[in-house]
């Protein structure tokens, strides 16, 4: 099975009880919109949250933008519930399905088999829809590389600092925010560089959790910067203003792209042998690092 290609630099948190902030979130200018039957709903209101989900995904204009839904856990007494409502009323609009606190491949391979059960049954492509999965349990980081190739229809893996800030027993602030001078540097390192090069080994795009201080513009970005330089494609956003913060961090620069033609002109100019550029050598291994900045150029059109 082939993965489509989806941007993935911003991905908006819109909770699915409210057509206001769903209609909002679709005329935004984020990549990636998924409305949420989890964490933003409230128990007693999740069996009700389906259907505007449905309406909202059949009857917005959502442009170029990936459409997705976050289910409840496997775990839980809605998830079975929330694919087949949902997919069943809005599973031809549906890009992605976003599958929370996953502990181990078996979750994911529920959530494969249901859906292909009702792709078949409504007559839609066969591995159409696509999975996100959320890594937010210490049992899922443990055997990320495990999880990471399990599936031909995982697209990208999250990392889900909330929750997993729980379950490993940390002692942070807001979601994703280290509380001041209690720890020599990025809480999140291991965590992040172990799941991005689960994600990367497998073709999956990496895409960093959410920072729960949305008034922090300035935290947002140099946390997004930071896992950017990892090799994560994109970052959640839990409120429309870390959108714009989102697509920039995650986006090369002119001079980054500039850059990256001249690198990979040279090398080519070589036939794939070293070369010398402005007295440094390049190669093969050089060309490759840049050809990963042009490709992300071309996919939002800066090439």
């Amino acid at each position: 099975m082939t993965r489509p290609f989806r941007l993935r630099r911003s991905e908006l948190s819109t909770p699915g009880t409210s057509m206001k902030m769903m209609e909002k979130a679709a005329a935004s200018a984020a990549d990636l919109v998924f409305l949420d039957l989890e964490d933003a709903v409230a128990p007693s209101d999740k069996p009700g949250a389906r259907q505007p989900i449905i309406e909202a995904i059949n009857g917005l204009d959502w442009g170029t933008k990936t459409r997705a839904v976050r289910i409840n856990a496997v775990q839980t007494v809605w998830c079975h519930d929330d694919l087949i409502e949902v997919v069943t009323g809005a599973g031809q609009n549906i890009d992605v399905i976003i599958i929370p606190k996953v502990k181990a491949p078996r979750d994911v391979w529920f959530v494969d088999s249901l859906l292909s059960q009702l792709e078949a049954k409504l007559g839609l492509p066969i591995g159409r829809i696509g999975i996100e999965i959320l890594i937010e349990e210490t049992e899922a980081l443990a055997r990320v590389e495990e999880i990471a190739g399990c599936c031909p229809r995982l697209e990208a893996l999250i990392l889900g600092v909330g929750d997993l800030s729980a379950s490993q027993g940390m002692r942070l602030g807001h979601i994703g925010v280290t509380k001041e001078n209690t720890y020599p540097g990025d809480v999140w390192h291991y965590a992040r560089t172990r799941m991005i090069v689960a994600a990367r080994a497998n073709g999956l795009d990496a895409i960093d959790g959410p920072w729960g201080d949305f008034k922090d513009g300035d935290g947002y970005k140099r946390e997004g910067a930071w896992v950017s330089t990892l090799g994560a494609v994109g970052k959640w956003c839990i409120h429309p203003s870390q959108i714009e913060l989102a697509n920039e961090v995650f986006s090369p620069t002119e001079r980054e792209v500039a850059r990256a033609k001249q690198v990979v002109e040279a090398v080519t100019a070589a036939e794939g042998g070293a070369a010398n550029l402005n007295g440094t050598m390049i190669d093969a291994a050089t060309a490759r690092v840049f050809e990963v900045t042009l490709e992300r150029a071309r996919r939002i059109g800066m090439v």
